[in-house]
């Protein structure tokens, strides 16, 4: 007898959460493009990948965002495990803007990528935030699920959720995304490619609108 599938919830996170969410968006995202370029050393990267996250989600995300995570009730003993996380931004909010998450996370981003390519690592993420709308919408920063979950609908459950609070606010949705493999993807919930970003020596970037009610 196979044993039972974990009950699984999406609900909001907690500060508590940030060293699951570090976690699960760590080993979803070690390998991707944006994190190879980001942090090279292949030794390293996976620890820092996941430092990454919990910087992200614990200074900026979970206290001045919305982040869902989807939780999975695992035997034995019953205890729950986050599986996967979504990072999003209500309009005009900016969770990576505000000053006290510049602040806060600054020595530990000069620690991560060295403080000689801060310079280099802050001009990408500017241009690559030019091409967010001018019009209000909501602003998925990061949707990933552990890889140990691939193919049973965490990714997909997250991405409802956020969807639903979009679509209840009549608002279009902006997200970008550095790996190809992930277009399908967003494609499948009615986000179109805007714009491609292609320079030598930084990652492509795929910007994607979802319009509103789509």
């Amino acid at each position: 007898m196979s044993p039972a599938a974990p009950t699984r919830t999406v609900r909001s996170a907690t500060m508590e959460d940030v060293p699951g969410v570090a976690r699960a968006l760590g080993r979803a995202f070690w390998d991707d493009p944006l994190y190879q370029w980001l942090f090279p050393d292949v030794i390293t990267r996976r620890a820092r990948v996941v430092r990454f996250h919990a910087v992200y989600a614990g200074f900026a995300y979970v206290p001045h965002g919305i982040v869902d995570v989807a939780e999975d009730l695992v035997d034995p003993p019953p205890r729950p495990v986050v599986r996967g996380a979504a990072w999003w931004d209500a309009p005009g909010h900016e969770a990576e803007s505000r000053p006290s998450f510049l602040l806060r996370s600054l020595p530990h981003l000069v620690g991560m990528v060295g403080a000689s390519r801060l310079p280099e690592v802050s001009r990408f993420f500017a241009r690559v935030g030019e091409a967010r709308p001018v019009e209000p919408h909501w602003y998925l920063a990061a949707v990933g699920a552990d890889p140990i979950t691939q193919g049973t609908g965490v990714g997909s459950a997250l991405m409802r959720s956020g969807l639903e609070r979009a679509d209840t606010d009549g608002l279009p949705v902006h997200l970008e995304t550095m790996n190809a493999d992930n277009l399908d993807f967003y494609e499948r919930y009615g986000f179109r490619v805007t714009k491609v970003m292609d320079e030598t020596g930084t990652p492509t970037t795929y910007s994607m609108l979802r319009p509103a009610g789509s």
